[in-house]
């Protein structure tokens, strides 16, 4: 969703300011939330808007031996103890804590259990995870790229699971540990991580492995102001995608959602790393805006080249536009088209030989006076070109501005409102502008 992407692209925009790399790491170890495809889906997304990764894409979920390698180094260090308490026991702890007033934390139960009834436990299938064991009387400090200085007392934190009871790493550890074996200075991510950084830096300490620095990025939230949700489609790239949304659109409204760039235009991925200002990251949350992304998606198809506009219209398009006048299409459609869908229905108003008008446009046709059709079908036998044609119609009919103008439009287009009328005028046919304006002196007398 939106909130990843975000995430995403402030770490691209950072590296490639700073000249460094960028790295795409899929975290799959949770076997009970994987769902079907989302790792494909992710790579995809990516590389649909231009987020490249440097090096190529470390799946979690193959590392398994170096997990289990790194869990028995501290386990033989005594870091780690087996812990069998249920998750019913567990909830039950949190809500008293809570109740209390106190922060949930482990209360250490199983800490104490010695190694002798652990093995006896465990040998007789009993489920359990491992968890770490959190140093006592210490404070976990650092500086936090977007809201500066942190200081986590370590009583505060308790011991944490580092294997669930599947066997599988848990997020603290295995994200933790592939920071550090991949040499990771900076991790950007969502401020609802911030708790789990100093339980990471005491694991990369124990594992003797180099701190990175973090950044804690507000979140973006939904309607309603609640978060966005990885189970909710409505705001993924998929779905925005799909709606006609330019890549270039997306990434320049999320630069901005929580970053600082100076430009207002919309600039490519590499103007935009050049231009990211890391310093002055938001410290509160921003609420996803569609009216700002619809804002951005203007600037990106205005910043386009013909080319590029084309491709982003869809076959449709291509399949009703005549190749000899995709050009003057582009250059006439262009600040009346939002999306795909508003491109396509510009080829029924230019190409189709009767376009039903829209009702707005119909009522005006009904009430104008069918003379001023008349005699802009006499204008066109002799008129040139629109200039000429509006002259000798103004001319005839004693009629100008919008008294003239908004007859004609309905009549050409069977729309209020688009594009010139010129490049419209410029774009038909001599035959279909004769057919549509005999429409119009048909409903005017009517």
């Amino acid at each position: 969703h939106l909130g990843n992407v975000r995430a995403a692209l402030f770490n691209w925009l950072v590296a490639r300011h700073d000249d460094g790399r960028f790295l795409l790491r899929i975290e799959d170890t949770d076997v009970a939330r994987e769902v079907p495809g989302g790792a494909d889906a992710i790579v995809s997304d990516l590389q649909w808007l231009g987020l490249s990764a440097d090096e190529e894409a470390v799946y979690q979920s193959r590392r398994a031996d170096t997990h289990a390698a790194a869990l028995a180094r501290l386990q033989a260090a005594g870091r780690l103890y087996p812990c069998f308490c249920s998750e019913a026991t567990l909830k039950r702890a949190r809500i008293a804590q809570q109740e209390a007033g106190r922060p949930p934390r482990y209360s250490g139960t199983c800490a104490a259990v010695t190694q002798e009834d652990a093995e006896r436990r465990r040998a007789a299938g009993e489920p359990h995870t491992l968890r770490f064991r959190v140093p006592p009387d210490r404070e976990v400090a650092f500086e936090d790229r977007v809201h500066g200085p942190q200081r986590f007392a370590t009583a505060d934190i308790g011991d944490f699971v580092v294997q669930r009871s599947d066997g599988t790493p848990a997020f603290f550890f295995a994200n933790a540990l592939d920071d550090g074996d991949a040499g990771v200075t900076l991790v950007l991510r969502g401020d609802d991580h911030l708790s789990n950084s100093p339980r990471q830096i005491l694991l990369l300490e124990a594992l003797d492995l180099p701190v990175p620095e973090y950044g804690h990025l507000p979140l973006i939230h939904g309607a309603g102001g609640g978060r966005l949700s990885k189970r909710s489609g409505a705001l993924s790239v998929a779905n925005l995608r799909d709606s006609g949304y330019h890549p270039l659109a997306i990434v320049n409204y999320l630069a901005r959602v929580g970053g600082h760039v100076e430009s207002q235009a919309a600039l490519p991925l590499t103007e935009l790393a050049r231009a990211f200002d890391v310093r002055n990251f938001a410290k509160s949350p921003a609420g996803f805006d569609e009216d700002q992304l619809r804002y951005w998606q203007r600037h990106a198809l205005d910043s386009l080249s013909s080319d590029a506009l084309w491709e982003w219209m869809d076959e449709a398009v291509h399949a009703r536009v005549p190749g000899s006048q995709r050009d003057a299409f582009l250059s006439l459609v262009r600040p009346n088209v939002l999306f795909p869908g508003d491109a396509l229905d510009w080829t029924f108003v230019l190409f189709d030989d009767d376009p039903m008008p829209q009702k707005e446009a119909l009522a005006t046709l009904q009430q104008a006076d069918p003379a001023l059709f008349t005699h802009a079908l006499r204008a066109l036998e002799g008129a040139r070109d629109w200039p000429a044609l509006v002259a000798t119609v103004r001319d005839a009919a004693g009629v100008r501005g919008p008294q003239l103008f908004k007859p004609l439009r309905a009549a050409l287009t069977g729309r209020m409102d688009g594009p010139d009328l010129a490049g419209v005028f410029a774009l038909l046919t001599p035959e279909r502008i004769r057919t549509r304006l005999e429409r119009a002196v048909s409903l005017g007398a009517g």
